[in-house]
């Protein structure tokens, strides 16, 4: 085990939105803003922008890394730039009353298809849909989750297909 392994996920969140030059095992280079790195593997997830051209990433093994030097540190505009890889953007676009029309308007749907549909959560911003599957916020077939796989499977499908239709 190296010493970056050796390193807590406090230790690597101090690295978290900063221009970072990563060495790894054979002499190997790699430079990009610190998008994460994985608490199990050390494996660091690189952010790179190149001119004229999307975002790229790439992953460093946490086992190849030998030493991680700080470039520089992340301005507001590029913890923002990095925040939008991550987060979906729809789920940014929508105010809390766009996602209460659209939390009623995917419920009065699933009511007239015969779906049983109910509200839960403190806020009663989760659907349940037959007591087995929740739709989270902004209500899109990526935001379904159930532990069984062919319920989720179509009600995902009912979902996009709905979505579709608007």
């Amino acid at each position: 085990m190296n010493d970056w392994q050796r390193k807590s996920p406090l230790d690597w969140e101090t690295y978290v939105n900063k221009l970072v030059k990563v060495v790894a095992v054979e002499k190997h280079e790699y430079e990009g803003w610190v998008l994460t790195v994985d608490p199990v593997s050390a494996t660091i997830v690189l952010a790179t922008f190149p001119e004229n051209e999307k975002g790229s990433i790439s992953f460093v093994m946490g086992h190849a890394v030998q030493e991680v030097e700080i470039l520089q540190e992340g301005d507001s505009d590029m913890k923002q730039r990095l925040a939008r890889i991550v987060a979906p953007e729809e789920s940014q676009a929508y105010s809390a009353e766009e996602l209460e029309k659209r939390k009623n308007a995917l419920k009065t749907w699933l009511e007239t298809n015969h779906i049983p549909v109910g509200e839960q959560g403190e806020l009663g911003r989760t659907l349940s849909v037959a007591g087995v599957l929740t739709i989270e916020p902004p209500y899109g077939p990526e935001q379904c989750s159930s532990t069984n796989e062919i319920i989720l499977s179509r009600v995902q499908g009912l979902l996009q297909r709905y979505l579709q239709q608007q």
